[in-house]
């Protein structure tokens, strides 16, 4: 069997990891025993110690764990090699399932709990990780610890005791659950603070003493959730990992439908408003881009690494073809060109005021998940978040006949503003509950030492990585441009939302942040993977045929930029960090 330069790289520090989460030190290194950061002078920030590992002592005995209003549904062994994980077994663990808080709701007579799966590894790195999931929740996924595209070892597989919640509601009850207060409460922050006290007394049954490190990881929503957690739930949990983190939902899901209609005015039929906008246009759009900043960051090699210059230089009256005698695919037309600059500047009321934050131009959106997000999500998901999950008061059930319409015809002017809203029977607005009370106020996880990072794609279609951007030079002048100490964020050229395109969207984001957290290893620069042919944790196709199937790239802490020096273009070594000064869009 031929070992691709990927395989071997990912054995090595494959290896690395585990001889790293293996290793108990009973001494700290010198720069945190002097408990100094040598970079910051006078501001030293708490080294917290390493997790010490473990074995499970029981598992069934679990059937019989109590804690209030907590019911235990099933409890069993797994064996080692039931679940697989990019064809490699993981290990025995004990599979524990239950629900909290059931009730009987006043608003719709509904029976809402919170359902939640926990996986407890016979050996066990000393560690917790809740695993948030994503979308508009409703579902307990496997509690595996996946968190990204393609990762080559999962949270379970790295000795993680890991959890994961449908955050207190059932997949049935969506979307009208958001007709009831609590229910939208649990959704938006209240079930990972229910769930995470209980979690951790079931890891301490587990294993005899409760975890030593505690994180908190997902995307998308679960990302949201991972953000919101650092701000009220920073004293629970020492690492958190978001990625594509829409902390800004509500605002992100009126954008949406604004969106939408938009694209109305364009599409060929609005019955497919990908008319608008089909592939082919994307990539006379995205052709542009690349003539334009490909080379910007020293390579031409199918990926725009300076985005911020990139969004300054470039024109699309200018760089993308007219077309002269209607459309043919090579071309768009005028009325084209403005809608497509109209969106990418951000939604905006009819007075001029911004609903939401701009979207960078990337070649990714030629992939077909960015058009998913905007010509199909934004008439069919988000009309149903928007009208039950995130307006005050909720909008009539009679929209679910017809949520296109419904999209199509929302007046941005009278109805985004209910998602700032509150009244008798739901106490907090949308606002309130789905979003970090103050995301830029992170004093708790810094004094404490915790550890951030926060993982987005540039070409994401729903998500704006301008917003993201935004939040942290915020977090930085919050903090005297030191925030880099406990919170760095990582913009991944061509990916889409959470994973996908054109891009290196392969990372081992747990490792980075336990590496962080518990060592002191600050991440100066991520190694990604393209995840091309033969790939052991799935292909992924919207990789170019013309890379290596094994590319990498170093992924930057903002606002640095990845510049190409010599050597090979598809290897990471060849790349290096540079960049400080704090970036701007240009939108």
């Amino acid at each position: 069997m031929t070992v691709t330069r990927h395989q071997r790289r990912t054995l090595a520090a494959s290896l690395a990891v585990v001889a790293a989460f293996a290793l108990v030190l009973s001494t700290v290194t010198p720069a945190a025993a002097s408990g100094r950061d040598p970079r910051h002078d006078g501001h030293a920030l708490p080294q917290l110690a390493p997790a010490r590992p473990g074995t499970l002592t029981t598992c069934e005995a679990l059937a019989a764990f109590a804690h209030p209003r907590t019911t235990i549904t099933m409890v069993e062994r797994v064996p080692a090699g039931t679940l697989t994980n990019a064809g490699a077994p993981v290990g025995e663990h004990c599979l524990v399932r239950g629900r909290m808080n059931e009730r009987t709701s006043d608003v719709d007579g509904q029976t809402y709990a919170i359902g939640f799966e926990a996986r407890l590894p016979v050996q066990w790195a000393g560690r917790f990780l809740y695993q948030a999931n994503g979308g508009i929740d409703g579902n307990v996924v496997p509690a595996t610890g996946s968190i990204t595209g393609g990762q080559l070892e999962n949270g379970l597989q790295l000795g993680f005791a890991v959890l994961s919640s449908d955050a207190g509601h059932s997949a049935a009850q969506n979307p009208l659950f958001g007709r009831d207060p609590q229910a939208r409460l649990d959704y938006g922050y209240a079930a990972v603070g229910t769930v995470t006290p209980m979690a951790k007394r079931l890891v301490a049954a587990a294993y005899g003493r409760g975890p030593d490190r505690s994180y908190i990881a997902g995307g998308s929503n679960g990302g949201r959730h991972t953000m919101v957690a650092s701000a009220r739930y920073a004293d629970q949990y020492d690492g958190f990992l978001a990625v594509a983190p829409g902390f800004n939902l509500p605002k992100a899901a009126v954008a949406q439908l604004w969106g939408a209609q938009q694209w109305a005015t364009i599409a060929t039929t609005t019955a497919d408003l990908e008319t608008a906008l089909p592939v082919e246009e994307r990539e006379v759009v995205a052709a542009a881009i690349l003539r334009r900043c490909d080379r910007l960051d020293g390579l031409a090699d199918g990926l725009v690494q300076d985005s911020a210059r990139c969004q300054r230089v470039l024109d699309l009256r200018r760089d993308v073809p007219t077309c002269a005698d209607g459309r043919d695919g090579t071309c768009l037309t005028r009325e084209q060109k403005r809608v497509v600059q109209r969106v990418f500047d951000g939604a905006r009321d009819s007075r001029g005021r911004a609903l939401y934050r701009s979207f960078p131009f990337d070649p990714g959106i030629v992939q077909p998940g960015w058009a998913a997000w905007k010509f199909r999500n934004s008439v069919q998901l988000d009309p149903a978040a928007v009208g039950f999950i995130f307006s005050t008061p909720p909008a009539d059930v009679g929209i679910l006949a017809d949520l296109r319409a419904y999209a199509l015809a929302y007046d941005v002017d009278t109805e985004a503003p209910k998602i700032f809203a509150s009244d008798d029977v739901y106490a907090e607005s949308a606002m309130s509950l789905m979003t970090p009370p103050d995301p830029t106020d992170l004093g708790t996880l810094r004094d404490r030492g915790a550890k951030m990072i926060v993982v987005h794609g540039a070409a994401d279609g729903v998500f704006s990585p301008d917003d993201t951007a935004s939040w942290y030079e915020g977090l930085e002048r919050a903090n005297r441009q030191r925030a880099d100490r406990f919170v760095r964020y990582f913009e991944v050229p061509g990916m889409g939302h959470v994973r996908g395109g054109p891009a290196t969207d392969q990372l081992d984001g747990l490792a980075a942040i336990v590496a962080w957290v518990e060592h002191g290893d600050a991440p100066d620069r991520i190694i990604a993977s393209a995840r091309g042919q033969g790939n052991p944790g799935g292909v992924n196709p919207d990789v170019p045929a013309d890379w290596a199937p094994d590319r990498t790239r170093p992924l930057c802490p903002y606002p640095a930029i990845a510049r190409y020096t010599r050597g090979d273009p598809e290897d990471a070594s060849s790349f290096v960090c540079r960049g400080r000064g704090v970036a701007t869009r240009g939108h």
